[in-house]
């Protein structure tokens, strides 16, 4: 047994330092044969700089060789240099075979690089040179699907997924499926999404929200109820099942499943409102109001929420309720012009026309377009005695909604009554 051989037993033996030191040892007397078998056994441990110092002396003795310069390239693009990378693969001449090769990590640099286009025409050279190359096709895949052109990469994994499904760590049918997703070909996409004997919650994820695309809620609903399985604090599937449960009808389902979320992530605010929203759904007035107060209060500008909220007062009458909410989210730092009107609507029913008229107001700089808001305005001014305000608010709003025969009726009788 030799010394190299000596080594690689070592290293199968995980005595890796002692087989570095005999072959540092062996450097010394090494072939250059036997100094680029040294630095391909460097590499592949891991020890870069050593592979990196045997590989530049060789080339300096033999500077046309391409395996060296590929092999060094490998490195420099390891330890992050990218640019010195990109000069030694540049120096591999096109009838050379490694050429391609060449092009093909070239291309990969300049896509992490962000030269996408640069990238795509040393691909496509490649491709010319070597058109049955399944490398190619995969690295063309891979640019397109990184800038979201889907239908692009979906040619070329299509290609590659017919030869074979994986090439180094990436799984092709499953680049496939989301591709196909991506275009809006959900059933399509469902047939390249396969049950793993170790599944990977996130590729289970995927795989439910493709079939919840496709209308398949059933192979949606196993998907993620599986992957709760594998991992339950996998927080965003909790609402994601509750969501769909409610779609097919199994609302105490849905109930227990995003309160098993809340157990798990007390500090998602989707939940809580999908909790609240839920609970109202199903009667539970109490609870859906607890629900929905607790995600305000995670995130006291959850427009959907506060609106919602108010809704729950406004059910129960709760106009005191309403104004205490807006009031107190506004001095969170809250502000939308719907809070403002929300209020000046609860000011009114509790007979607060003061307030009510200032927050009109406030309300009408954002919402000067917005016809609903004109017209209950211009009533509210009129019931007020502030004709003039509310002919002009009127007028606004017949500019919305000229074919509004009242309350252009409306507006021309309270001209009248002020010319009399």
């Amino acid at each position: 047994m030799n010394t190299i051989q000596e080594a690689m037993k070592l290293a199968e033996n995980n005595e890796t330092e002692q087989a570095i030191a005999r072959l540092k040892e062996y450097e010394k007397i090494a072939s250059d044969d036997e100094l680029y078998t040294i630095s391909e056994l460097y590499l592949q441990w891991g020890f870069l700089i050593e592979a990196r110092i045997i590989l530049e002396k060789l080339l300096e003795k033999y500077p046309e060789e391409t395996d060296l310069k590929l092999s060094l390239s490998d490195i420099f693009i390891e330890s992050q240099e990218d640019e010195l990378a990109i000069t030694i693969l540049n120096e591999i001449d096109n009838d050379d075979p490694g050429y391609i090769q060449a092009l093909v990590q070239l291309a990969d640099l300049y896509q992490a690089q962000g030269l996408f286009e640069v990238s795509e025409q040393k691909l496509f050279e490649a491709k010319q040179l070597a058109p049955n190359e399944l490398i190619i096709d995969f690295a063309l895949g891979e640019l397109f699907f990184s800038i979201g052109e889907y239908l692009k990469a979906i040619t070329y994994y299509e290609k590659v997924v017919q030869k074979q499904t994986s090439v180094g760590h990436v799984n092709i049918e499953d680049r496939l499926g989301e591709a196909l997703a991506a275009v809006g070909e959900y059933e399509k996409a469902l047939t390249y999404f396969k049950e793993e004997e170790n599944p990977d919650p996130d590729k289970l994820f995927k795989h439910g929200i493709t079939a919840h695309q496709a209308d398949r809620n059933d192979i949606a609903m196993k998907a993620w109820e599986h992957v709760i399985e594998i991992d339950s604090d996998y927080h965003t599937v909790y609402e994601q099942l509750a969501n769909v449960y409610v779609e097919e009808g199994m609302l105490e389902e849905a109930y227990k499943m995003v309160k098993k979320g809340i157990e798990r992530d007390e500090y998602q605010k989707e939940l809580f409102f999908t909790a609240g929203d839920i609970a109202h759904q199903l009667g539970y007035n109490n609870e859906s109001e607890n629900y929905i107060r607790q995600a305000i209060a995670l995130e006291p500008d959850y427009k959907e929420a506060i609106l919602f909220m108010i809704e729950l007062l406004k059910s129960r009458e709760a106009y005191e309720d309403i104004v205490e909410l807006i009031t107190s989210i506004k001095q969170a730092g809250a502000d939308d012009p719907l809070y403002e009107w929300e209020l000046a609507k609860a000011n009114v029913e509790l007979e607060l026309f003061e307030d009510a008229l200032n927050s009109y107001q406030e309300a009408y700089n954002s919402l000067q377009q917005d016809s609903d808001f004109l017209k209950e305005y211009g009533y509210f001014l009129t019931e007020e005695g502030r004709i003039q305000e509310a002919i002009r608010i009127f007028e606004n709003y017949i500019a919305e909604e000229p074919m509004d025969e009242d309350v252009v009726s409306y507006v021309e009788r309270l001209k009248l009554d002020v010319e009399q």
